[in-house]
């Protein structure tokens, strides 16, 4: 491992060089405007054009065949984003965000119905690329970073399989940086808030020295939780604590050459959001009783000694019935502020970090080349106590309250070269990619609380056991840290130094690419541009699966796929603000093997065509633009994931996750999307975006429970997903020449979804309303302004379950092949959901200079 770094470090380095050797023959390359979807232009009074890169070139929005969504720096600012996870409102319609599990830090990303259901593992990858400056993030752990000072983010939709390369088969969500101006600047910016929030971050820009422009920026953000822990010493829920800074560099040693490094480091403490048993027993199953039993699982028919429930036969004649409920559990439908059931709680610690350059070099006005190098690393070491007793049954002086844990260690590397240019009628890009890619994670989900005899009560477990690890007798803290770092020199025996059951699994991946987009404007016909492009990809991975419930395992896998991707996109300019286009392409995810599987099993890449049309316009003397686009995607080889996790008091894997993945077939998704801006008035923009997605998903038996085919879902999609905006901007003269009032209001509605793939249970749908008032641009000496604001995050403070499962509500049912075998009723206790963070509010003061 020591090896590989030192190259990369070699050939990181080796880049900085080539930039150096260059010859100084070319043009400067401009730089991005800043973007927002309805900015005014300052010289004619419509709305400004928007500058985007989704062809690896800088294009114009309405000139660029593609459906894109911009959310540019103010509109960041506007909806009080200071993470992705704030993204989880639905502000994009048709970019879907939610936590994995009810974890901050885990985050999926979702674009067109293409949401993967459980990424975070060290063999998988989602369907929707992230990436930063171009450089693609490899796993989504840690996506919940707070936000450095971003120019502008893209959301590419659809598949980008020639351009960006695999994992991009729903789209890709490209996040751009302000680069180093240069010129003496910047800005500061501090605020609080409920739930004991605060925040500070400074942005400053130095003045240029030996062709040499340098931007430092650090990052601060802090809320308390918003649903409190009962027990002394735990964090509570929905918490974070994140910090961060960056560096970046900017060298012009000539016209013609740019090159841009970075570094940066980030660090979020967090926890979950806090899991509600919202009903119990809601089908009205007979409840049973222990008996007055101080411990055990067996259960009685009321007030009879004849048992019942538990794993019932198939054809035998014992009666069905469920657990009771402890006297210490009260269901909630609504908002909790405190948990009735006091567990251990700390924060999640997620660190990202990278270096990376990206230099620019103009060989002559028909040819730019291009290098992107970039080293990462992720660590995550994960806390997730948020079901309590929510999700699983009582029974006297038993063990209760999953905590999840998980330490995932992930680096990756990854080489892209680029020629970028036009000849004639020609425009043109080329490439090669070359990505890397280790990750190892050691995972346990013991149980940290222990009921009383007859459920009045409980205490909480020491957090290191004596004696032999069983699921009986397990700790949730590690009492040798140097365990989890060092699992393969430890696997026979590290359960007695972590000291907890665990599995433990790692992952190798490399691929590698060659790509080109041409693009042939016709002589004579320069209204017509035909586009054809491709991407050929090799991926290789490797893993293996080593320690599974702390007993060590061979279980390995290895797949390599080799595959084509075209592109084609014929856009007809029907006038100077009229411009229509027809697209295929297509995409693909990769294969892998699923980490939580009793024995690593691997499958394969899932891929989908997508055709897809659409026309954008700007009209009434570019105060209103009005965007269309309608697809057609066919997905093969879906992956879907089975899981079964145990809720069964007595049980001897009670708290366990089994998980398998398979390709199980065909999804069709088809949709529409639609983005409008209008400027009736100087200083008043609005602006409207519509997504409606249509889908069919297979069916296909559970390979864990076996039985008949059943209906599979996709997550975190809705029917109809729309959002809205009003700015005003309002000049205010009296109180400085420049000074300004700027009013903002965005509504965003998601319908009903599913939030799990074997479920048929969908979530509320939901409207939320978020507002910002700030006086601006208050000149407080030589260039320097102040700025103070309030804001407002759902401000209506609207209450909904964006993730709700009714497994726990139904009997599960085991087969032998179509037979049904036994049918097991220990697990039912009632419906669980997350709710959505609640209204929070605040002030800020920013000055610029």
């Amino acid at each position: 491992m020591r090896s590989r770094t030192q190259f990369h470090l070699r050939l990181l380095t080796a880049s900085a060089a080539l930039a150096i050797a260059a010859p100084a023959l070319a043009q400067a390359v401009p730089t991005a405007a800043p973007a927002d979807e309805a900015a005014a232009d300052d010289a004619g009074g419509g709305l400004s054009d928007i500058v985007v890169t989704a062809t690896r070139r800088e294009t114009d929005l309405q000139k660029t065949p593609i459906s894109i969504s911009v959310i540019g720096a103010q509109g960041i600012e506007d909806r009080h984003i200071q993470s992705l996870y704030n993204l989880t409102d639905g502000s994009i319609p048709s970019l879907r965000v939610a936590t994995f599990e009810a974890r901050q830090s885990a985050l999926t990303i979702g674009i067109r119905g293409i949401v993967p259901y459980d990424q975070n593992q060290t063999a998988r990858d989602g369907g929707v690329g992230v990436y930063i400056d171009g450089v693609a993030l490899g796993k989504t752990q840690g996506l919940n970073a707070a936000l450095f000072d971003i120019e502008r983010m893209e959301v590419l939709k659809g598949p980008q399989g020639t351009l960006f390369g695999r994992n991009t088969e729903g789209g890709a969500l490209s996040i751009v940086t302000k680069a180093p101006t240069g010129i003496f600047g910047g800005h500061i910016d501090a605020g609080v808030g409920n739930y004991g929030s605060h925040s500070a971050d400074a942005h400053v820009d130095l003045p240029a020295f030996a062709n040499i422009a340098l931007k430092f920026e650090g990052v601060y953000q802090h809320q308390d939780p918003t649903v409190k822990d009962p027990l002394a010493g735990s964090t509570g829920w929905n918490y974070y604590d994140r910090k961060g800074g960056r560096v970046a560099a900017r060298w012009t040693p000539f016209s013609g050459l740019t090159a841009d490094f970075s570094y940066d480091y980030a660090k979020d403490e967090n926890t979950p959001n806090f899991s509600q048993l919202i009903n119990y027993n809601p089908n009205g199953y007979t409840v049973g009783s222990y008996n007055g039993a101080t411990s055990g699982s067996a259960l009685f028919l009321p007030g009879t000694t004849t048992p019942c429930g538990g794993t019932i036969a198939a054809g035998t004649a014992r009666p069905a019935c469920i657990a009771p409920l402890a006297p210490a559990v009260v269901p909630h439908a609504g908002r909790q502020s405190s948990s009735d059931i006091g567990v251990p709680q700390q924060p999640s610690v997620d660190i990202t970090h990278g270096v990376s350059s990206n230099i620019t070099y103009d060989v002559a006005p028909w040819l730019a080349l291009r290098s992107i190098t970039a080293w990462r690393g992720v660590s995550t070491d994960q806390w997730d106590n948020s079901g309590g007793a929510a999700r699983q049954t009582f029974s006297p002086g038993a063990n209760f309250s999953r905590y999840s844990l998980s330490f995932l260690r992930q680096n990756q590397f990854s080489q892209e070269f680029q020629a970028v240019g036009s000849v004639d009628q020609f425009d043109y890009v080329a490439g090669a990619y070359y990505y890397t890619e280790h990750a190892t994670e050691y995972a346990a989900t013991p149980l940290s609380n222990l009921w009383n005899a007859d459920g009045t009560g409980y205490t909480v477990r020491s957090p290191i056991v004596s004696g032999t690890v069983t699921s009986a007798n397990s700790g949730y803290q590690p009492s040798d840290p140097s365990c989890i770092n060092s699992l393969a020199a430890t696997v026979p025996q590290f359960a007695n130094s972590c000291r907890f059951i665990a599995r433990a699994s790692e992952a190798h991946d490399h691929s590698y690419a060659l790509f080109g987009n041409v693009t042939y404007t016709p002589e004579g016909l320069d209204i017509v541009h035909l586009t054809a492009g491709g991407r050929w990809t090799k991926d290789r991975r490797r893993g293996q699966l080593y320690v599974v419930n702390n007993a060590k395992q061979p279980f390995t896998f290895r797949n390599s796929i080799s595959r084509f991707d075209p592109m084609l996109n014929l856009a007809v300019d029907l006038s100077n603000d009229t411009h229509v286009y027809a697209k295929y392409a297509t995409g693909f995810r990769a294969g892998g093997a699923n980490d939580r599987s009793q024995q690593f099993n691997a499958f394969g890449p899932e891929t989908v065509k997508s055709y897809e049309a659409g026309a954008k316009m700007d009209f009434w003397q570019h105060r209103a633009r009005l965007n269309v686009a309608g697809y057609i995607m066919d997905r093969s080889n879906t992956q879907f994931d089975f899981d079964l996790y145990d809720t069964a008091s007595g049980s001897p894997t009670l708290g366990s996750h089994i998980e398998q993945t398979q390709n199980a077939g065909k999804t069709k998704i088809r949709g529409v999307e639609v983005d409008l801006a209008v400027m009736p008035i100087d200083g008043l923009t609005l602006t409207a975006s519509y997504a409606y997605t249509h889908w069919k998903a297979p069916s296909a038996v559970n390979p864990i429970t076996g039985g008949r085919p059943q209906q599979l879902y996709i997550v975190y999609t809705p029917t109809n997903a729309a959002s809205g905006a009003i700015d005003y901007v309002l000049p205010v003269p009296a109180i400085a020449s420049d000074a300004n009032i700027r009013f903002h209001l965005d509504g965003n509605y998601s319908g009903r979804q599913y939030s799990f793939q074997l479920e048929p249970t969908r979530t509320d749908a939901s409207f939320v309303v978020n507002g910002r008032i700030t006086l601006g641009d208050i000149a407080v000496g030589g260039n320097s302004k102040v700025s103070f604001s309030l804001w407002s995050r759902n401000l209506l403070d609207t209450t909904y379950y964006y993730r709700r499962s009714a497994a726990n509500s139904a009997p599960v049912s085991n087969y032998n092949g179509s037979t049904l075998v036994s049918t097991n009723y220990g697990g039912v206790l009632g419906d669980y959901a997350n709710l959505n963070p609640p209204r929070t509010f605040g002030g800020e003061v920013s000055v610029h200079f």
